[in-house]
């Protein structure tokens, strides 16, 4: 039982934060700038159209968040969060190095190793992949 609580908590926490970075992008809450500011953010880093791509960005971050959390499909939902955050690396914090104090990739790294762990370890009892097993 302890394990499955484990694998709920990262993957409500993991996943709902997703969700609120995808709803940013997509809706403007929390926050966020909605598609066209962070569209416009986008440009300025070299990724066109900006808010095509942050319409995408938002829809992978919401759905691939939805998906984790529920531990729905979370072998797919790894693999949307894991795609979102080498993006990220390479194109926003990868050229600043390690270390998040520095806007390095330190926690997209941290986001990565955690996706792809519950990939392969499974979402666990407490989840929608357990239910239609």
């Amino acid at each position: 039982m302890s394990i499955a609580l484990g694998l709920l908590i990262v993957r409500l926490v993991v996943g709902l934060l997703f969700v609120g970075h995808g709803a940013q992008k997509l809706f403007g809450w929390f926050g966020g700038y909605g598609p066209k500011g962070t569209g416009g953010w986008l440009e300025s880093i070299g990724v066109k159209p900006g808010v095509a791509m942050a319409v995408v960005a938002g829809l992978m971050e919401l759905v691939g968040g939805l998906l984790f959390a529920a531990g729905l499909l979370t072998p797919l939902a790894a693999v949307i969060i894991v795609l979102t955050m080498l993006v990220a690396i390479v194109k926003v914090h990868g050229p600043n190095g390690l270390w998040v104090t520095a806007n390095g990739y330190e926690y997209n790294l941290v986001l990565v190793a955690i996706a792809i762990g519950i990939a392969l370890i499974g979402a666990g009892d407490y989840s929608l992949d357990a239910l239609i097993r």
